[in-house]
């Protein structure tokens, strides 16, 4: 049972809901499962990781990319983790050190560090 949340729902109840209700639906019948992340930096909005495959306007702050990682870091069940669509070469290399060091600071928020 795949459950999805676009970016009217973040605008509309909040990255801090959606990650409740995400987590929820996922360790509901097992509050133990083993989670993987793939973290598809594509969905986060091009003025902050802008050496992607796909970028458009409008997707995930600095800070809401940042929380879905601290969210799924505090369930205590992250067992794995990729990072994907990340590709210095579309980019100058000041848009792509930035989306080299967000994804960075994205996997370190889902191993726990908080950014505030």
């Amino acid at each position: 049972n795949i459950k999805a949340f676009t970016m009217y729902d973040i605008d509309k109840y909040g990255i801090g809901s959606v990650m409740d209700q995400a987590l929820t639906h996922l360790l509901e019948k097992d509050p133990s499962r083993p989670i993987h992340v793939s973290y598809d930096i594509d969905a986060v909005d091009p003025a902050h990781a802008p050496a992607t495959g796909t970028t458009v306007r409008g997707g995930l702050t600095y800070r809401e990319a940042h929380f879905v990682g601290e969210a799924v870091a505090m369930s205590g069940c992250l067992a794995s983790v990729e990072m994907v669509e990340l590709n210095p070469t579309l980019s100058d290399g000041a848009g792509s050190n930035d989306t080299i060091e967000l994804g960075l600071g994205l996997i370190t928020s889902l191993m726990g560090k908080s950014i505030i």
